[in-house]
């Protein structure tokens, strides 16, 4: 059976990557339930432990037979499985794990008896760890010998990032500055001009950006067995790769069709580039630092 590419399939990902032509995917990206009750449609997302973890296998075999033997696979997932997938991947799936990314940002999830849910691993997976698609000139970030010291010694181009991505670096003034090799990415709001509006958990497109530039080259196939809002699917197209996705839901289907045949290959990335003015202000916001000022004002009077 043939599976035809540059579209989203309304259909179980099992299924569907069970179809796709064995080792045919560059690059693999999923961001799937993370078994923690959210509130979806079509699936229910509070299984019994084993019973997720079972699950997880089956549709990473999938995945797994559709990689190509220089593919990449990255996975987004919270912290209560981390581990256990990580090690799915590894020990019972055969992938090799390069990097362990922790993508933080601010207005996660507010709990109420432990401290609050601010960041999502990402693990970066390759078939083979002598042969794979990292394109360093694709993502480096200015080195501090760059922008402070001006070194001699600096590489021409900058550096590397490191492996915590950091969303908001403005709420932290002090502790993330611009000479340091953090990764920042605005989550995707309420308020942005990003947002899809139907699914909870959009991820931005600069950090989907960001992988698919670094894992693949421009004609290479990518696949996110769980479409969600559709951004794997619309960055991939934006940066004129090919792409398959996969989402069981019907109406988040066909937002994600709707969304993907809104943009054209090469059309610019949502989200600012310069993530210190990527989040919009709120009226509430503005309102709040002139009260600020207006208050200092009144204490210099007296």
């Amino acid at each position: 059976m043939t599976v035809e590419i540059n579209r989203l399939h309304n259909q179980d990902c099992v299924a569907g990557m069970q179809a796709l032509a064995e080792a045919s995917v560059h690059l693999a990206f999923a961001d799937p339930p993370f078994n923690i009750g959210y509130k979806y449609d079509v699936y229910a997302d509070r299984r019994a432990a084993e019973e997720y973890l079972d699950w997880t296998r089956q549709w990473g075999r999938a995945l797994v037979r559709t990689l190509r033997p220089d593919g990449t696979f990255w996975l987004a997932i919270g912290d209560d499985f981390a581990a256990e997938l990580k090690l799915i991947f590894q020990r019972d799936l055969g992938l090799v794990c390069r990097s362990w990314v922790i993508w933080y940002y601010t207005f996660g999830v507010n709990c109420k008896t432990k401290f609050s849910r601010s960041h999502t691993h990402l693990f970066h997976f390759v078939r083979d760890p002598k042969k794979f698609t990292f394109n360093v000139d694709q993502i480096r970030v200015p080195s501090a010998r760059q922008l402070v010291y001006a070194d001699d010694r600096a590489k021409e181009g900058g550096r590397l990032p490191d492996d915590t991505w950091i969303l908001r670096p403005q709420d932290l003034p002090e502790g993330f500055q611009p000479d340091e090799d953090t990764w920042f990415f605005p989550r995707v709001c309420g308020t942005f001009k990003e947002r899809a509006g139907w699914h909870g958990c959009q991820m931005p497109e600069q950090l989907l950006g960001r992988i698919i530039r670094a894992c693949s080259n421009p004609g290479d196939l990518v696949l996110d067995p769980f479409g969600g809002s559709g951004t794997t699917l619309v960055t991939a197209k934006k940066l004129e790769r090919n792409f398959i996705g996969f989402e069981l839901s019907e109406s988040y289907a066909a937002a994600i069709q709707k969304r993907l045949a809104s943009v054209s290959a090469g059309d610019p990335l949502a989200g600012a580039a310069d993530p210190k003015v990527s989040v919009p202000s709120t009226a509430k916001g503005r309102k709040l630092r002139k009260r600020r000022r207006r208050d200092q004002d009144t204490e210099l009077d007296l």
